[in-house]
């Protein structure tokens, strides 16, 4: 498939993410990395660089990086360096950030991810350790700036693409992916307003057939929204600059959502300009065989491969499958409701449907449903055996919502005895006796004449008319589905 020409300009765009790791302390350093504390409260010795302080290495800050290496399908360095990243800022306190250079714990793999129904593959270069910054405030401090070390170092893992993207609308759809798998198998928690999850775009033009262009690096994106807005006007800009005659310089831009443009912040440095050396306070970093081996066996099933097992055990469409995966919260509800009641699409649509609904005015994830995947199986049971119809299983739902006791719901029938209790006091019974409901049909047919005229003449609206009528009559009792057939079959008659 042919990448999408803009004016004439081939679109290249390229990743760097950095995940916070989400480790109780810091990569180096025994500090906790708690997020909000005041300013300087989660510095220790080593992360302010004091004399005589060394590094260790956080073991977990390992296992975090194996496992994504794992998930993607790359390599994992048996013997990976730690290198020093030299460049001069005030938040900088040794004068150099401890990263990953020639040899990094994770050599290649990719992120697959669907993008207007077609396939695509994002291939990754590397994906290294290595240490965060602090922080500089220019805010209430009466025109001077302050410092706060609380992130200096932080664990983080930057996972690098090759330049493999075509548009702002594969840009975004790759960062999502990624986002869900660092989310999924949990070494991020992906909260990008935080600052644990941001993306720097590398965005460059060319006529097709040419050499790359040259790149300009949006820093510090921390939202899909601003990214697909930030890509979009630096590239409307370089073909600007292109067209108007004027050679692109490599830069560091900004994007400012306010204005909705990018500006540059300086020139974009090489990995000449960092001088990068093997750090010698840290030896090699060496990794177990046996260790990888424990944490692949440890990995969870991926959102990918649940999805496609989805389609294929369940019967679902494609797109159910993809929204149900969106977390491994929502994919473990839908499992158990479908399991339970024996109606997986079912399940699927009131997940999707009034279950997301009522976690979404919420602002609320799964884990905060105040009703239980039994609780929903046994209301899908009475749906399926024609008890409810579907409005008055909403009524049942809001019962089970307002009220909520699924923590407490431990098997089918303590959940459908629940659920048939609520029928009761409600009188949500289905009006399931064919005569009654016949003779209601009968009834609104007999009143309605100029309708049935209107049907038989063509009119569909007539007929849909008519259907609310003996509905309306049945006090919603009445299935809408046999409603339908028993109206076209006196009809017809």
């Amino acid at each position: 498939m042919s990448a999408p020409l803009i004016q004439g300009y081939e679109v290249v765009i390229g990743f760097e993410t950095h995940a916070q790791l989400a480790t109780r302390s810091k990569i180096f350093s025994r500090a906790p990395v708690a997020f909000g504390a005041e300013p300087n409260t989660q510095a220790c010795a080593v992360d302010l660089a004091l004399p005589g302080t060394l590094p260790v290495m956080n073991r977990e800050a390992v296992a975090c990086a194996i496992r994504f290496g794992l998930a993607v399908g790359a390599h994992i360095a048996e013997r990976s360096v730690f290198a020093r990243k030299n460049y001069f800022y005030p938040d900088l306190p040794k004068g150099y950030q401890i990263s990953q250079y020639e040899i990094p714990v994770v050599q290649g793999g990719s992120v697959g991810f669907e993008l207007a129904g077609q396939a695509r593959t994002v291939r990754l270069v590397r994906a290294h350790l290595e240490e965060d910054a602090g922080k500089s405030l220019h805010e209430d401090f009466h025109g001077m700036s302050g410092i706060d070390l609380n992130r200096a170092g932080t664990p983080l893992l930057e996972i690098v693409t090759e330049p493999d993207l075509r548009s702002s609308a594969e840009a975004v759809a790759y960062a999502k992916a990624l986002h869900q798998i660092v989310t999924w198998i949990g070494i991020c928690d992906g909260n990008m307003q935080e600052g644990s999850f941001r993306c720097d775009a590398n965005v460059s033009v060319r006529k097709p057939g040419q050499p790359l262009g040259t790149r300009r690096e949006i820093k510090n994106l921390n939202s899909f929204k601003f990214m697909q807005q930030a890509i979009d006007y630096e590239l409307r800009w370089q073909i600007e600059q292109l067209e108007d005659g004027h050679a692109i310089q490599q830069a560091t831009v900004l994007f400012d959502p306010d204005s909705g443009q990018t500006r540059a912040m300086r020139s974009k440095e090489d990995a000449a300009d960092y001088r990068y050396f093997p750090d010698p306070d840290l030896p090699p970093l060496c990794i177990a065989p046996q260790w990888i081996e424990q944490l692949r066996a440890e990995l969870p099933e991926l959102p990918r491969p649940m999805a496609e097992r989805f389609v294929a055990q369940y019967g679902l469409p494609a797109y159910d499958a993809a929204t149900l995966t969106q977390s491994p919260a929502m994919a473990a509800y839908f499992e158990r409701a479908a399991a339970a009641s024996g109606q997986p699409k079912l399940a699927s649509n009131w997940i999707m449907g009034e279950l997301s609904r009522r976690l979404n005015e919420a602002q609320q994830g799964m884990e905060a449903a105040a009703l239980g995947p039994l609780q929903l199986a046994a209301l899908l049971v009475r749906i399926a055996d024609g008890s409810l119809s579907h409005n008055a299983a909403k009524q049942v739902f809001e019962a089970l919502w307002s009220q909520p006791v699924g923590a407490a719901v431990e098997s089918l029938p303590d959940a459908l005895a629940q659920v048939d209790a609520l029928i009761a006091a409600k009188g949500l019974q289905s009006l399931s006796d064919s005569g009654a409901l016949q003779a209601i049909a009968e009834q609104v047919l007999a009143a309605n004449a100029k309708n049935v005229a209107e049907y038989r003449a063509g009119k569909e609206k007539a007929f849909n008319a008519l259907v609310g009528q003996v509905m309306k009559a049945s006090q919603g009792k009445a299935d809408p589905a046999r409603v339908n057939a028993l109206l076209k079959q006196l009809l017809g008659a």
